[in-house]
């Protein structure tokens, strides 16, 4: 009976073959490194800018509108306004929904374009640190960036950490984009109170938004539960339902909303005009330090064409184009 497969021997290897010794020759193609370049950011900022403006611009009106109607919102809350009236107002409401909405579209817009810029201002601080920038910066002494390149988009969304990564992603960018002849500019300064005021509006601004809202939700639902139970009260014991301090508790929550608003929408506007600055500063520092030229590229203008002989020998020689002696 013949074996499936065959036997080794003494001196054959054991089966199965382990297969051929480790491979030591050259190791396999690697592609080199994307080298770092520069790219504009004027086109970027403008339209971060721009919505910014529209942003701040919404933000206006809907606190305008706001206002406008708080006394309709407390004629309603003390049952002063007649049907006719509510009807009125519940259409006012649906037909400005999408314009209260704005703001929030607005802000989603101006976000993207400011991490698109931020993104593209920090790879263009590797290019001005690499040898192909006309005017090399000095190798700094520690990293340019203290975050990595994913915090740029994470680091607005990552509880607690987002009160002050982002400040160092801006701040990083910045300083890496100081011009040699100015070091330490951002630290002092209009770039410090640049970066010191946008932050700092801009974290008020969704402090309260977000704070205020929750704060408001909060109050309209013990509103709601407190008048439950005073109608719940009143039928046990057949009395009459007084509801007018849950009326005033009311009125007061849609008082400190519109303020509320009002407060976020000035801090809106100042944290536009100190971003709006400090895009165009970060850009201009960069394009200047991208499109200078090197000392030594400078080339002297030519001169007059000069041809020399055709021939240096004693023997027969053929006219010249050069100028004669």
């Amino acid at each position: 009976m013949t074996q499936p497969y065959p036997v080794p021997g003494p001196h054959q290897p054991p089966w199965p073959y382990p297969g051929p010794p480790s491979y030591h020759g050259p190791l396999p193609y690697q592609p080199p490194p994307i080298p770092p370049r520069y790219r504009p950011l004027r086109k970027v900022a403008i339209v971060s800018i721009v919505l910014m403006g529209l942003t701040s611009l919404a933000a206006v009106i809907q606190s305008a509108l706001l206002w406008r109607s708080y006394d309709d919102v407390k004629r309603f809350v003390y049952g002063l306004l007649s049907e006719e009236e509510i009807d009125r107002g519940i259409a006012s409401i649906a037909g400005t929904g999408p314009l209260l909405n704005l703001v929030s579209y607005l802000l989603m817009g101006t976000g993207i374009a400011f991490l698109i810029w931020l993104w593209q201002a920090r790879d263009n601080t590797y290019f001005l640190y690499s040898p192909l920038a006309p005017r090399p910066m000095a190798e700094p002494q520690h990293s340019l960036h203290r975050r990595a390149q994913g915090w740029i988009v994470g680091a607005w969304f990552c509880p607690i950490v987002q009160f002050w990564y982002p400040l160092q992603l801006v701040q990083d960018v910045a300083t890496a984009s100081e011009p040699p002849e100015q070091p330490g500019a951002v630290r002092s300064g209009r770039m410090r109170t640049l970066l010191y005021g946008w932050w700092a509006t801009w974290t008020g601004f969704w402090l309260i938004v977000v704070g205020g809202g929750g704060v408001a939700f909060v109050g309209f639902i013990v509103w709601i539960v407190r008048l439950v139970d005073a109608a719940d009260a009143a039928d046990a014991t057949g009395d009459y339902v007084d509801i007018y301090d849950l009326q005033d508790f009311m009125v007061h929550v849609a008082l400190a909303v519109n303020i509320g608003f009002t407060v976020a929408t000035i801090l809106l506007i100042v944290a536009a005009i100190t971003a709006s600055l400090l895009l165009l500063d970060i850009t201009r520092r960069q394009h200047e330090l991208a499109t200078a030229t090197r000392p030594t590229d400078a080339v002297p203008p030519p001169g007059p064409p000069q041809y020399a002989p055709r021939f240096n020998s004693s023997g027969p020689t053929f006219p010249s184009y050069g100028p004669h002696p």
